[in-house]
């Protein structure tokens, strides 16, 4: 594997380190993986979920993809959203977004990116709806740091309003889905306050079957 010597070497010395630690990890992570968290964050190489929040592997389900987007047409997202919450059985979904996002930055600056763009419209959508707001700030970071905040909290929705998370509620299942925000500063997070935890929660318009409050 030319180009990978590096690599290799450091996950076996990684390998070795863990069992050194605990002889009986892989066997016991080989058996079966039963985490609590679904971690849906920014593919942003400086964003490692695991490492964040201090968590083995095995311990939190992972998808990741450009700026944290959550789109009802995605379905790769769609897909570890289902086996998450009605496999695995989360009890809580997490959506991680970060300041410094090169995605949200470039949905901001509505440059002619390519393909791309076609990706971040739905963060296109959160800025246009809160332009105002936005605009309220002085020009710099802190707008876009501020619509980082505001797509989190759109994705935290756009989870909630899957037939996925409501069917879950609906067969009594505990389930929450948090917005979460992640400094690249001081490698902190912050909660945004949007958490939801039953369909009575969310808009009426977005009930599957208009179910009752």
């Amino acid at each position: 594997m030319e180009g990978l010597e590096d690599l290799f070497a450091n996950n076996r010395a990684w390998a070795d380190e863990v069992k050194q630690a605990d002889p009986q990890f892989f066997e016991k992570l080989a058996g079966q993986q039963s985490p609590e968290y679904l971690w849906i964050g920014c593919s942003d190489s400086r964003v490692p979920a695991n490492q964040i929040v201090g968590l083995d592997p095995g311990e939190i389900f992972v998808h990741r993809n450009v700026a944290n987007v959550v789109v009802h047409t995605d379905f790769n997202c769609l897909t570890v959203l289902q086996y998450a919450i009605d496999v695995l059985k989360v009890k809580h979904v997490i959506v991680v977004g970060h300041y410094g996002c090169g995605g949200v930055k470039a949905a901001y600056e509505n440059a002619d990116n390519g393909l791309i763009d076609n990706w971040l419209r739905n963060i296109k959508d959160v800025l246009n709806h809160n332009r105002e707001r936005i605009n309220s700030l002085p020009e710099g970071e802190g707008r876009v740091d501020l619509l980082c905040e505001l797509s989190v909290i759109t994705q935290v929705a756009n989870v909630c309003h899957t037939t996925i998370a409501q069917n879950a509620w609906a067969r009594g299942q505990s389930l929450s889905v948090h917005g979460l925000v992640y400094s690249l500063r001081d490698g902190l997070l912050k909660d945004l306050g949007c958490t939801v935890s039953g369909h009575e929660q969310i808009s009426e318009s977005y009930r599957v079957g208009g179910r009752e409050i």
